[in-house]
Order: C-alpha cells, then structure tokens, then sequence
C-alpha cells in the first residue's frame, strides 16, 4: 500500500531551462533562473512559484504546454481570493525532449506539475514511492492518448533497403532509453523473433540527436515517440518501417503533481486544469490556427501537429481519466518490470491509487462542463462537414482524405481519396500546391500521409493502408492490384478522361 500523502513545505531550488530544438537551429541553449522558496513573503504579498515542466517537441503535451503557456491560460485561471488574496504567482516553465530529467526535477522539488508519456509516468510514480519519503506523485489527468499505440514508430534513412523489424537483425537502433517509444520497439522486437539484447545495437539517444544520427548515416534505425516518427518523414530524410499501431496497446501523456503541492495548493492544481481544459477547446475549434502556433512555439511543422491532434488525428485530445488510460499505465507496469526497468516489484493495480480525477472534476464543475459532455466531445472530433469537391456530405471518416493548401488557413475535407485526387489537377491551374495530403487506413482508421500510404481501387472505391502487406491481402480479395500514390492518380486520372470522352456533347 502507499503511504497517506502529508503537507510538507520543501525549499525549491528552481533551474529554468528551454531546448531550442535542432531541427530549427540546429544548436540548443539553456538559461536558469534563480532559486527561492515556493511561497514566501513580500510585505503584504505572498509570493506562490508554480513549476511545471513540459516538452514542447512532443506535441502531446502542447494543450497542457505549449497553448496554456502562450496563451497565458494558467494565469487566466488562477485564485485571487481567500488565501489567494494579494498573492503574486511566479509561473515557472521548462521544456525537455523526455520525461525522466521532469521526473527527476520533481523528485527534487524543482518542479510542481509534470506533463510526460506513460512509460516515464510510471517511472514517476514508483519513483517517488521509493524515493519521495511523505511525498507521492499523483496522476491527475491526461493530454492526449492512442487506444492502440499510435505515434510511437520504427523509422530509417530514407535511402535504406530496410523494410521491415526483421531487417534490423545485426544493426544499430537508438531509441530514448525510459520511454514509451523504448517500450515499444522491446515489445515490437520480440514479436517479431529479434532479441533485443543480442541481436541488435541498442543505442540510448534523444530526438535530436536521434535525427541527426539518421541524417548522417550513423545508426540503421531510430525508434520514437509523438511526433518524430511522422516528423522526420514529413521532413524528406526518413521512412517509417514500423508503427506502433501494430502493437495494439494503448499509450497517453497525461498530467502528474507532487502530492505536497497540491495538498497546499488545490486550488491552483484546479486552475491548471481549467486551463488545459480551454486549451482543448481552443484547439477543436480552430486546430489549423493553433496547429501554426505550435509550429512558431515547438518548431514542429503544423501539418504535423494538425495530423495528430485535428479531427480524426493520430492521437485523441481527452483530459479524462479512462479505463484505456489506467491500461495504457499498467501494462507499462507490466512492461517495464519483465524488462528489469523498476528496481522492485510492482502490482500494475497499484496504479489506481496513485490517480486522483478530483481537480480535473472540480476544474469542469466550475466551467459547466459535465465528464459525459467533455468525453463524448472528444468522441466526436471526427472528419465532417462536406466534401470541397462535390458538396456531399462525410459520412465514414475512415474513407475521408484532406487536403492543406500551401498558405491556406484551412483544411479542405473530402468524402473520398478518389475526390481528393480530382481536385488536384484543379489546384494545379490556380498555381496552388499542397503542402501535404491526408488518408485513412481502411481497417483502423489511422491517420496517413498521402504520398506514403497504398492503396487499392475497386470500382469508385478507393481504399488507402498503411501497411503494403494489408494492401495486399485486400487486394487479393477483391481481384484487384496495390498502387501507391502516383499509381492511384493515374488510375482516377485516366478513368476520368475515359468518362469525359464517353460523356455526351452538349
């Protein structure tokens, strides 16, 4: 059992410090700011520091980040009355491309609230229980989550002959050690006959470094976590081998607090999460607006960010605490403990008593929002409207594709891939390009580039995979033949001047 949470007031010595990310300058840099006590008084005025640490390179994180940071949303929130009164908050952020250096500043006292995946999370949780003393780690409410482990990913050089897991057997694959990402590629290995111990390099590297490892030919592979696995492809320089929607096992980032703080401060835990709660909403109702903030605050491009966070995306915006949350987190227990991670043995139940949804309760109770409403909300941020094409109305978001306009503000819908490909030629005589293309797999549903995907066509139907092999099988059931992407616009193409040509004249 754990130990009952008591008050305690910790000295906290604060280190500041903001990744400048690789991928825009190619350099990174750090500042620090002082330290002083979490609440000390000036005056008249008490002064509150509120730590909180993110990665803004995982977009994951960006509702509870990134958003609440710029847009100043935490501070829109917090009390001023009560104990509250005449107080001054100094809000403290700091960003890290993982989890485990947030976890080991919290256990520290460096940071109050810490926002990381389900493989440090667990990693947290069990390390204060060890190491906190009369403080715990609590989990208090998610960010975003994949039901079945996408954006977690396999990926090589863009030139290599690698196609597959069993290819890697023999080669060098960095991953970051701790993470949900490491987590899968263990799992992925051994499913697929591969030793993780014997028959591969394993090689302990951030995203940063990772990319430039792929970049410069120095590893055969890179497995990471939301969004490199699509970002590095986006970027020209990589292809994807591997999925961690293969795996079937759910993943999240959520949302932890040292338990001293909030017992302190329940109040500000509250705002917090009223924050994170607008945040989702700002985002559902403009995502390719808030998707080019990201990219001017985290430098992820925003087709990236759009592709995991819009409507239909890879991961799903759901501050709730679920049953596919509380089994993303104990199979991790699960995981983590076969592969020696955690120094003792550890029930994957004891992972509900280290949740407590009552700030994120309050946090809606105080913005009318009901725990059904806020869940069927993110339920239903799906593909919908009607087609830019046709005008008809979406109705399978699975069979849906879009389309981003190179310096358009919005997202064009279309109800099919064969309708999103006739627009093409049609952008092309307004001297328009896209700066990237959307499809879904037929199966899962999965969000898909375009230009990376395979496809079958059968009569007006086009089906769009991720998987050559899945492609396939469908293929042979119907009788017909796999396509890429040039190969299905040929094909829509020369139907289409077939149909033109039959057409009567007017």
């Amino acid at each position: 059992m754990l130990k009952k949470s008591h008050w305690l007031k910790p000295k906290i010595t604060v280190y500041f410090f903001l990744i400048s990310l690789f991928f825009i300058s190619s350099c990174s840099s750090t500042t620090e700011s002082g330290s002083s006590e979490d609440a000390t008084n000036s005056g008249n005025e008490k002064v509150i520091r509120i730590s909180i640490g993110t990665q803004d390179q995982v977009i994951n994180t960006a509702v509870g980040g990134a958003t609440v940071r710029e847009k100043k949303l935490l501070e829109k929130h917090l009390p001023t009355t009560g104990k509250y009164e005449n107080v001054e908050y100094e809000i403290e952020w700091s960003s890290y491309t993982s989890g485990p250096p947030i976890t080991n500043k919290m256990i520290a006292g460096q940071i109050n609230i810490g926002l990381m995946g389900d493989f440090p999370t667990v990693i947290n949780l069990i390390k204060f229980q060890e190491e906190g003393g009369d403080v715990e780690s609590v989990y208090i409410g998610t960010l975003a989550h994949s039901p079945n482990g996408a954006g977690n990913a396999v990926v090589v050089p863009k030139g290599s002959e690698v196609t597959s897991l069993a290819d890697l057997k023999g080669k060098s694959v960095s991953v970051p050690f701790g993470s949900a990402a490491h987590g899968m590629l263990l799992k992925a290995l051994k499913d697929n006959g591969i030793n993780p111990q014997e028959d591969v390099e394993l090689i302990s590297q951030s995203p940063p470094v990772g990319g430039t490892s792929l970049r410069t030919g120095q590893i055969d592979a890179h497995a990471d976590f939301v969004p490199f696995g699509e970002l590095f492809p986006f970027r020209g320089f990589a292809k994807k081998i591997f999925d961690g929607a293969q795996t079937g096992v759910p993943t999240l980032h959520g949302i932890v607090v040292r338990s001293d703080f909030a017992d302190q401060y329940p109040e500000i835990v509250t705002a917090y999460m009223k924050a994170m709660l607008e945040a989702n909403q700002m985002y559902r109702e403009n995502p390719e607006a808030i998707s080019g903030d990201i990219e001017e605050w985290a430098g992820i491009e925003k087709e990236v960010v759009y592709m995991f966070l819009g409507p239909s995306g890879l991961q799903t915006l759901d501050p709730t605490i679920r049953e596919v949350h509380t089994e993303a987190l104990k199979n991790s227990i699960t995981t983590l403990t076969e592969l020696g991670k955690v120094n003792r043995s550890v029930d994957p139940e004891d992972v509900t008593q280290w949740i407590d949804n009552s700030y994120l309760k309050q946090a809606m109770k105080e913005m009318d929002l009901s725990h059904d409403q806020v869940l069927e909300t993110a339920n239903s941020y799906v593909i919908s409207g009607e087609d830019a094409l046709t005008k008809e109305s979406i109705e399978n978001p699975k069979m849906a594709a879009q389309l981003w306009v190179k310096g358009e503000e919005k997202v064009m819908n279309f109800a099919s891939v064969s309708n999103m490909v006739k627009m093409l030629p049609k952008l092309r005589e307004e001297g328009k390009v896209a700066s990237v293309m959307f499809v879904h797999d037929r199966e899962k549903g999965w969000k898909l580039f375009a230009e990376n995907s395979y496809y079958v066509k059968n009569g007006e139907k086009v089906s769009a995979f991720l998987l050559e092999k899945d492609a396939q099988e469908f293929a042979d059931e119907s009788g017909k033949k796999v396509a890429d992407f040039k190969g299905i616009q040929q094909t829509i193409y020369a139907q289409n001047s077939e149909q033109a040509a039959l057409a009567p004249s007017k």
